[in-house]
């Protein structure tokens, strides 16, 4: 287990708990299940009280978490027969974007989302979820598919941000957001989204232009970083705590504004505590949100699409 900053109390506990396990296995004449027990329930205490009321920042920590179950999890565990589909017909294929055809409960779909990797290997390979023009271009092709053939879109969002090197920038970055973030709007079937991780600016709304949008407990949304806000506004990324509470980038604080329509619950420690109940969560989360769509025309879809993205916030300054 990787533990995060503010879990090194518990990373001691529980390695201590771990210590007395180990000594027992080597010396087998030494009982130590009464000690042990008694630090697994001290440790327990101290991992409901550590989530039991989480700080913007440290949320923004958990939703980094690098074991955390990514994109590729998700499709692995929850849609059956994927064929993922390369390439944006341009130029090249962007690992950091996967996609392709699949069913979901026997539907069939089409699933796109950000995939950060899982070792260092892999990891370069997606760019740690950032991803280049090609990404997005090979996104609207997705999606202009799916249009086609009617098949649900279902996207997964998981991304610091789209990729601000030099090559991105002169293959036309910004605009190839534009036209994911356009696609999203245009397609006459119905479009779930879901924040597995984070949700970072123009790089997550290219997928996250929905009819319905679902977080993950503990899974960040925000316009930029908490680092690179407090670098514009303070002249010093230090600030990144006071920038995490002013960007307002939790789950609770989104569906408070209405920019998002669901919040899915976390095993208590995270994600990462728990993989399978997360993934298992969000599979519900999705087949709910399909089931309120089904039915609806193109039309509808796209009109109700729109309108959301227009009254979004206005919940929020209502209040």
């Amino acid at each position: 287990m990787n533990y995060l900053e503010f879990e090194k109390p518990l990373a001691e506990i529980e390695g201590k708990a771990e210590e007395l396990r180990a000594m027992a296995r080597t010396n087998t004449g030494m009982d130590v299940t009464k000690e042990a027990e008694q630090l697994d329930r001290k440790a327990e205490q101290l991992l409901k009280d550590l989530y039991k009321d989480l700080t913007p920042w440290r949320k923004c920590q958990v939703a980094r978490h690098p074991e955390r179950p990514h994109a590729k999890d998700y499709i692995e565990q929850l849609f059956q027969e994927y064929t993922p589909l390369a390439g944006d017909r341009g130029f090249s294929d962007d690992h950091a974007v996967m996609g392709g055809l699949a069913r979901f409960n026997d539907t069939p779909v089409m699933v796109i989302g950000h995939e950060k990797g899982n070792d260092t290997k892999s990891r370069i390979e997606r760019n740690f979820g950032m991803a280049r023009p090609e990404g997005y271009r090979k996104a609207v092709r997705l999606m202009d598919m799916a249009h086609r053939f009617q098949l649900p879109v279902i996207t997964l969002i998981d991304t610091p941000g789209a990729y601000p090197g030099k090559g991105a920038e002169e293959r036309g970055q910004a605009e190839a957001i534009a036209r994911s973030t356009a696609k999203c709007l245009e397609i006459g079937v119905p479009l779930i989204s879901v924040i597995i991780g984070e949700g970072g600016s123009g790089g997550a709304v290219a997928f996250a232009t929905a009819n319905r949008i679902a977080m993950l407990e503990h899974s960040v949304y925000s316009v930029i970083s908490p680092e690179g806000c407090a670098s514009i506004l303070w002249k010093d990324a230090e600030k990144m705590r006071e920038a995490a509470e002013a960007l307002r980038l939790t789950a609770q604080d989104l569906q408070k504004l209405g920019v998002i329509d669901r919040i899915v619950k976390e095993p208590m420690g995270g994600a990462q505590r728990g993989r399978k109940e997360t993934v298992e969560a969000v599979g519900k989360a999705i087949e709910t949100m399909l089931k309120e769509l089904s039915g609806k025309k193109p039309e509808a879809l796209i009109r109700d699409r729109r309108q959301k993205f227009l009254d979004m916030g206005s919940k929020g300054l209502a209040a």
